[in-house]
């Protein structure tokens, strides 16, 4: 898990934050390895890992499926959830006091957790996402619970126009009394795409104002393609 650490903080998160502030996402290449890649793809049949699945078609979620995980997660994913958490932390409390809102995020992810756990969110929110032909995610928010953090991370193990066609990840955003805006993103196999969950301040000509942000997946034209998504706080449900 060493190398895991040591390229998140060896990651530039002076840019990195830049982006956040300036786009509401950013990508760190590279990185997990190719095996570590596939090791979480090879797991994604073990059931003793996850407490649920999910069949996104019978909700009208898209076309695919998902799981989220049990406690205790893989050390691979915890290891991941723990040390990037204290990076993002800054940003969100930065969109907290630009927007005037009366919320602090603790420097820990540990104490995160702490805060879910007094409101009565207890399951973990970390899953795993696989698409075939046709498979695609419409537009949403991952919330959870009246405790949630702003900003998200998914990690992408396949390469695309190798492995799959299709499949870019979409954000919208929803600028107020104008039209959406919709990104689109191809990230390589290995990379990090840190988002934001729910909104992000934007600068205007009497200060800073909210800006509602969402994600998806576009449909998938050929091959497979496996996410993990990493949440970080609990669910209620």
């Amino acid at each position: 898990m060493q190398s895991i650490e040591s390229g998140i903080k060896a990651a530039h998160w002076d840019q990195l934050t830049e982006q956040m502030h300036q786009n509401g996402f950013a990508i760190i290449p590279n990185l997990l390895s190719d095996e570590q890649c596939e090791t979480l793809k090879d797991n994604y049949n073990n059931p003793d890992a996850y407490r649920k699945t999910v069949i996104m078609e019978r909700y009208r979620f898209g076309l695919g499926e998902y799981k989220y995980f049990n406690y205790p997660m893989p050390n691979l994913i915890q290891s991941i959830r723990t040390a990037i958490y204290p990076h993002l932390a800054p940003i969100a409390n930065a969109w907290m006091r630009v927007l005037n809102i009366d919320t602090k995020f603790p420097d820990a992810h540990a104490e995160l957790l702490s805060l879910c756990h007094t409101n009565n969110q207890l399951k973990p929110t970390v899953l795993i996402l696989k698409y075939g032909q046709g498979g695609f995610n419409t537009l949403h928010q991952d919330l959870y619970g009246d405790v949630y953090f702003p900003i998200q991370t998914v990690l992408f193990l396949n390469e695309p126009d190798k492995d799959y066609t299709g499949g870019e990840f979409v954000l919208t955003q929803q600028t107020p009394r104008a039209q959406s805006k919709a990104i689109v993103l191809k990230p390589k196999k290995g990379d990090m795409l840190i988002f934001t969950t729910n909104f992000r301040p934007v600068k205007g000509s009497k200060g800073y104002y909210r800006v509602n942000m969402k994600h998806g997946v576009s449909e998938i034209h050929s091959g497979e393609r496996t996410t993990l998504g990493i949440i970080f706080h609990d669910a209620l449900t």
